[in-house]
């Protein structure tokens, strides 16, 4: 926490008699621009007059305006949390909450929530579970489809301005760094980002014309989302700084996707985009993700850096300190990449599939394209949608199978350039299409399997009976479906033998073991590191 001088009336509001209800102890907390009241079932949340170039909180007026923006803002997401924005009034000695007279300080006031629920907390607890992560996702991905888009005839998410923002984090660490070596790696970092970005800006100014620059949350990390009510809710989103939350929506997923990893929580990182990208479709945003993953890090460097400042304590000081070399130290091992791989599925219905390429995509940190959902989104339907489609027509056409093939190798493609590991899941029934996947993967120098899943017919058959009956998958294969599949699937040739690991999805055990089966795999290939 930081330590900073704090003024008078400060100490009047650690008092009950300053509010309008029953407050019980009441508690400070203080970050780098706030100090918060925890008093009863509301939290008061109090801007700093501090001006740190990037944001200006240094008159009454502004912190009054960016109350009222912070309450406008995050009503869209936690509307149960932020309640009003309320004045202090009264006397430095004597100040009052939502008093009467002229107020001389304002305060956002919201509805107290359990600590514990905190994501972050929920995570060093070991209770931060995939679920969550998945809800999170379908939250944040309706939340960005419904929110106001930048147009292309205004400022909001220029890559110039991207980049500003991204410039701004290095000039304010660098001149609070004393030591060397610290300026050497901040200086290998900022190279790399003014690299990135000139070679990525083309595409964020195609995204901006394409409205995918929206006024989103612009600072979604573990701290600031609480599980409320049994559901995923972000809070305390930026409203002082427009540059900061309208960006690209990619920009946004960066930064909860760079906190879980940065806290050694790859898998949950992954199930997380990987959600949000079956819901979007937006994976050619992905070729984006590095830069935002570095600016997101750098802007809790930043922070780190700030609250180093304030702290009152060589203790203090030293605490902040490891953690802004801690994002450093993540900046480092993300720009050094690694070779990636393309992992495709061989498969009829019922074979296990989807289920097993959901675990691997955790823990192989790979992004998975899976053909029932993608064909459907390449129709205009919706993943639940039933198409009414007879055997070999509608979406099942020969022309429809072969148009869902190519968009899914293009989109490899795409990923795999961007430096992504990839998971197909389709069932590659054709050696044409097999072959087609092995081609991508050689022309991006990434390592290739074939993830060949067996069962038995009559578990194939009980499985997509049972699918059938539930209707939740996106899947609408039938038992005609399936025994077609069957009597026309092509198996694995001899020269892709090499490429094949294969799973009998009727065995827990082949199942449990098959993500260190698939590393120890990829690590046999030359050029691999483990992933």
């Amino acid at each position: 926490m930081p330590e900073s001088p704090s003024p008078p009336w400060l100490r009047g509001l650690l008092e009950p008699a300053a509010y309008p209800h029953a407050t019980g102890p009441i508690e400070l907390r203080e970050t780098h621009i706030s100090w918060v009241l925890l008093a009863g079932d509301f939290a008061y949340k109090i801007k700093k007059p501090v001006n740190l170039g990037f944001l200006d909180f240094s008159t009454l007026e502004l912190r009054r305006w960016f109350c009222t923006e912070e309450l406008r803002l995050n009503r869209r997401y936690a509307g149960n949390l932020y309640r009003a924005v309320v004045p202090i009034t009264g006397s430095p000695e004597h100040p009052r909450v939502s008093g009467t007279g002229s107020a001389f300080e304002y305060a956002v006031a919201m509805r107290r929530f359990d600590d514990a629920q905190l994501f972050d907390r929920l995570l060093d607890a070991h209770r931060l579970l995939p679920e969550h992560l998945e809800r999170l996702a379908e939250t944040v991905a309706a939340f960005h489809a419904s929110t106001e888009r930048a147009t292309a005839a205004d400022h909001h998410g220029l890559p110039e301005r991207q980049q500003q923002a991204a410039e701004i984090n290095f000039t304010t660490i660098h001149p609070r760094l004393d030591d060397p070596f610290d300026r050497t790696r901040l200086d290998a970092l900022w190279a790399w980002t003014r690299a990135e970005f000139a070679r990525r800006a083309p595409l964020l100014e195609q995204r901006k014309q394409q409205g995918l620059v929206r006024e989103c949350h612009g600072d979604l990390h573990l701290g600031n989302i609480v599980l409320l009510d049994g559901q995923p809710t972000p809070f305390d989103g930026i409203e002082f700084n427009e540059d900061f939350r309208w960006i690209d929506t990619m920009s946004e997923l960066a930064f909860l996707a760079m906190d879980l990893e940065a806290r050694g929580e790859v898998a949950l990182a992954y199930r997380f985009l990987n959600r949000y990208l079956e819901l979007s479709g937006d994976y050619p945003g992905m070729a984006l993700l590095d830069y935002f993953r570095l600016y997101r890090a750098m802007v809790r460097a930043k922070i780190a850096q700030l609250c180093r400042d304030q702290a009152g304590t060589a203790e203090g000081k030293a605490h902040w300190l490891r953690r802004y070399r801690g994002y450093v130290e993540f900046g480092l091992r993300l720009i050094k990449g690694k070779r990636p791989f393309l992992l495709i599925t061989h498969g009829v219905s019922g074979s296990g599939k989807s289920h097993l390429t959901a675990r691997l995509a955790d823990c192989l940190s790979a992004i998975r394209l899976r053909s029932d959902l993608e064909r459907k989104r390449l129709a205009g339907l919706a993943a639940e949608a039933q198409s009414g489609s007879g055997l070999g027509d509608g979406l099942y056409s020969a022309a429809m199978t072969e148009r869902t093939y190519q968009y899914l190798a293009a989109t490899a493609e795409a990923l795999l350039a961007a430096g992504h590991s990839v998971i197909i899941d389709a069932t590659h029934l054709k050696h044409q299409q097999r072959l087609q996947q092995r081609r991508v993967a050689e022309r991006c120098d990434a390592a290739f399997l074939i993830l060949d899943c067996q069962a038995p017919r009559e578990l194939l058959r009980a499985r997509v009976r049972s699918r059938a009956a539930a209707g939740t998958d996106p899947s609408e294969a039938d038992l005609a479906v399936l025994e077609q599949q069957l009597a026309q699937r092509e198996v694995p040739t001899e020269d892709e033998r090499p490429f094949v690991v294969t799973v009998d999805t009727s065995q827990p055990q082949a199942m449990e073991g098959l993500p260190e089966r698939v590393r120890k795999f990829l690590e046999s290939i030359p050029g691999m590191a483990a992933p």
